[in-house]
């Protein structure tokens, strides 16, 4: 498979959310779980866009910190942080050159590859629960604070998101965001159908 690009992420934020369904996020566990390199992927179902001075609920709202620093950064580039005192998400940086910041966040996740292994990590022996939210994708494919700030756009990164087989772009369905205080009416989720439309 194909590894999206920069310019692929170098685009208006909801864009690159929107088109990042039917993508597919890979992690390379380069002999975590064994001597030889393992392959972790799933296809993307579902995402949600986060701006900049135009989005209250983004973290980069408020402007430049030490946490929020890949949503200015490069586009491409992996920005991970911890959340309710429990478990880790992962959204990649995402915005034209016309926009300092923004970023998308990966919700869910179709298992694809290594499933056997997300199954153990997350301890988990059912496909539907296994990365159906932000938290269970980074636990089922052992992602943390130390791939923070990775360059996404690497085929050889330990994370990064390839091109998928199908053209899922007629299936796509804009939502309002959810698990948010703020600019909840934003259409800036993004599932693949209806079947995926869940309240969380």
């Amino acid at each position: 498979m194909i590894c999206l690009g920069k310019s692929f992420y170098s685009r208006p934020t909801q864009l690159v959310a929107r088109e990042l369904i039917g993508k597919n996020l890979v992690r390379l566990t380069r002999g975590i779980f064994s001597k030889r390199q393992e392959r972790l992927s799933g296809t993307i179902v579902e995402t949600e866009a986060y701006g900049y001075t135009n989005d209250r609920a983004s973290h980069a709202y408020r402007g430049l910190t030490s946490r929020n620093m890949p949503m200015f950064g490069q586009a491409g580039r992996a920005y991970i942080y911890f959340i309710y005192g429990s478990h880790f998400c992962i959204n990649i940086s995402a915005h034209s050159d016309k926009v300092k910041a923004g970023a998308v966040l990966i919700r869910a996740l179709e298992p694809c590859e290594g499933v056997h292994i997300m199954k153990s990590l997350r301890n988990c022996g059912t496909l539907y629960d296994l990365t159906s939210g932000p938290g269970k994708i980074c636990q089922a494919m052992d992602i943390n604070r130390c791939l923070n700030y990775l360059d996404m756009t690497d085929p050889k990164s330990e994370i990064h998101i390839e091109f998928g087989e199908e053209d899922t772009t007629r299936d796509i369905v804009a939502t309002e965001r959810i698990g948010i205080k703020y600019a909840t009416r934003k259409k800036w989720r993004f599932v693949r159908n209806f079947s995926q439309l869940r309240r969380l």
